[in-house]
């Protein structure tokens, strides 16, 4: 095995904004979008004061989503709410590196909202490949995807793409290496997620390293589910950073909001590490 080290870019700890349901989704209230936004914003200064150097938004609460391909897009109104919190975001601080995450699989979405906003990264789920998901297939449009990146002028922008990615099945069987060769390399993503099987599942310490050993720990690869405190020790030497949801909440409860606390407590101890 290498003995090489993950390769490192800024940020590291990466805290999740899970946007709660919006009016127009299946289980959004009628009317009022500010509920939504204060229950993210809240999230957001609880995560800034407890120290990420990223945050990253995505609208969560809008399940069941659409597919967010070109025939099946995130609705506008899922779309501008992101735009507004990341707006809203950049008010809030001026070094923290923001995220836009637009579920299902909307990249061509985010990328314009992070263009519009000046957020730093988006994350992919399906990048390349064909995937089996609770929405239907999903087909990868890195090609679209890249080439509208350059229209926008937008290249600072990084591609945070999801390898095997989390509830989800590739279409036809899949390494764990080929997933994340084509993903890099063919995909052209800067930066490479490894997830559990769902939200809030620990990612598996040798599908880290499998994926480490197939980019000769030249692409930066991120935790994207499932950090603890019990897994740390394990997990953290293997990834170039991490993604943390769950784990940031109050009582570690997905519904929850974001405890300060937590957050502190998670910073001091990737510290060890990082």
């Amino acid at each position: 095995m290498s003995t090489s080290q993950p390769t490192r870019i800024h940020p590291t700890f990466i805290g999740v904004i899970h946007l709660p349901a919006l009016p127009g989704d299946a289980h959004g209230s009628l009317g009022d979008y500010e509920p939504s936004y204060q229950a993210a914003l809240n999230d957001a200064k609880s995560l800034l004061a407890g120290g990420v150097e990223g945050i990253i938004v995505e609208n969560f609460g809008s399940a069941p989503f659409q597919r967010g391909t070109r025939q099946d897009p995130a609705p506008p109104h899922q779309v501008a709410a992101l735009t507004v919190i990341a707006r809203e975001l950049r008010a809030l601080s001026n070094t923290v590196q923001i995220g836009i995450n637009c579920l299902r699989n909307d990249a061509i979405a985010a990328l314009g909202i992070a263009a519009a906003t000046g957020a730093h990264f988006i994350r992919v789920n399906v990048l390349t490949g064909a995937y089996v998901t609770d929405q239907g297939i999903i087909e990868g449009e890195a090609a679209a995807l890249l080439r509208y990146r350059r229209q926008l002028g937008a290249e600072h922008i990084k591609i945070f793409a999801d390898v095997l990615v989390k509830h989800a099945s590739p279409l036809a069987p899949l390494t764990i290496e080929q997933a994340a060769l084509d993903t890099w390399k063919r995909g052209g993503a800067d930066a490479l997620i490894i997830s559990g099987t769902g939200t809030g599942e620990p990612v598996s310490d040798v599908l880290l390293r499998e994926a480490q050993e197939a980019v000769r720990y030249a692409a930066p690869i991120y935790i994207g589910s499932g950090l603890s405190h019990n897994n740390l020790h394990t997990l953290a030497p293997l990834a170039s950073g991490v993604i943390v949801g769950t784990a940031l909440k109050e009582g570690g409860a997905l519904a929850a909001p974001v405890s300060i606390d937590r957050v502190r407590e998670m910073k001091e101890a990737l510290s060890a590490y990082w």
